[in-house]
């Protein structure tokens, strides 16, 4: 069971909910340590100065930003802390709108948002996730986790509430801003019609347990045959034929399809 990351309550109005934030995701990477290849020995790193070239005690190690080349500001650790917003227990609601209106782009973190053991705790939280769930609504809000401000949306999900810090607006890349974005170039009428087909030749209901993380297996596979003392062959990857007819492409693939039905991953 997945332990609190965050407790306090959420303001609605003159109403509050004593809730407590969980992880929504548990980390499946197989991770690896740096070794020494003969003697598996694991690799330390060291602070060293890039003008010494001598080790840099802990101590002495402080926080620099660099305003132009070679002019480094300092700050300390007690001036950065004083920077810090008031801690605070609460999630402020501050607006609520309409979940269509959020582009994904904007969401960042997600936690289950798990009701505390007090008395009125699980009606005061019935109350807002049912009512949210009515008005199509969800919350906008704000509050502090460890040391930064985030911004939040609340919504109804499962029965329960889910929260997702998102990003402020400064903070997401508009396209228009990427070189080559947005493509002005029109469709033509033949080729769109035949990409059409083949959305509804693939189309189907979501179900996230179709698709699996294939290179985490294929890791796995390897560090098994590894430890059984088996040798790896390492295959060149095939070769994508490149596409010079657009439409004879869009023909096939629907053929493809069609003949193969729903493609799920293995």
């Amino acid at each position: 069971m997945p332990r609190a990351i965050w407790s306090g309550s959420i303001s609605f109005g003159l109403v509050n909910v004593p809730i407590r934030l969980m992880g929504t995701t548990v980390d499946k990477e197989i991770h690896f340590h740096q070794v020494d290849e003969k003697t598996g020995a694991r690799i330390r790193h060291k602070r060293v100065s890039e003008k010494s070239g001598r080790e840099v005690d802990f101590d002495r190690i402080a926080n620099g930003y660099e305003r132009s080349k070679g002019k480094v500001v300092i700050v300390t650790d007690e001036e950065l802390k004083a920077a810090d917003p008031e801690r605070s227990h609460t999630i402020d609601i501050e607006a609520f709108v309409p979940l269509a209106d959020i582009d994904p782009l904007h969401y960042d973190k997600a936690y289950w948002v798990s009701p505390q053991d007090q008395a009125g705790a699980k009606k005061a939280y019935a109350l807002l996730r049912s009512a949210m769930e009515k008005k199509g609504q969800v919350a906008i809000g704000r509050f502090v986790l460890r040391t930064k401000e985030h911004l939040a949306a609340l919504r109804p999900l499962d029965g329960a509430l889910a929260l997702q810090t998102m990003r402020f607006a400064d903070e997401v890349v508009k396209a228009s801003s990427v070189e080559g974005l947005p493509v002005r170039t029109k469709a033509p009428a033949k080729e769109l019609k035949s990409a059409e087909q083949l959305i509804d030749a693939l189309a189907t209901d979501w179900d996230p347990a179709d698709y699996k993380d294939r290179h985490r297996r294929a890791v796995q596979k390897i560090i098994d045959q590894k430890s059984k003392g088996k040798e790896i062959t390492v295959e060149a990857p095939p070769e994508r034929a490149e596409v010079i007819d657009l439409m004879k492409a869009l023909e096939e693939s629907v053929a493809n399809a069609r003949k193969g039905g729903k493609k799920k991953s293995a």
